[in-house]
């Protein structure tokens, strides 16, 4: 590659706001498009916005090993 080569840049979807987002050095934020999206997704990561769904045992489940019970 020589200097006068340009460099390629993809663009893809922000995670935050659906816009474009340049992946490639010159964007700090990526996968990002700036900073505000990046830092809405980590303030919803750090309120626990994001969650896995589980199902939670019934109240009278035991907990632990039932083998050991």
């Amino acid at each position: 590659m020589t200097m006068d080569s340009p460099i390629l840049e993809k663009l893809v979807r922000c995670p935050a706001c659906g816009g474009d987002s340049v992946y490639g050095p010159r964007n700090l934020f990526r996968p990002f498009c700036s900073e505000r999206c990046k830092n809405l997704d980590l303030g919803a990561w750090a309120s626990e916005s994001f969650r896995v769904p589980t199902e939670a045992p019934p109240d009278e489940a035991p907990f632990g090993d039932p083998k050991l019970q």
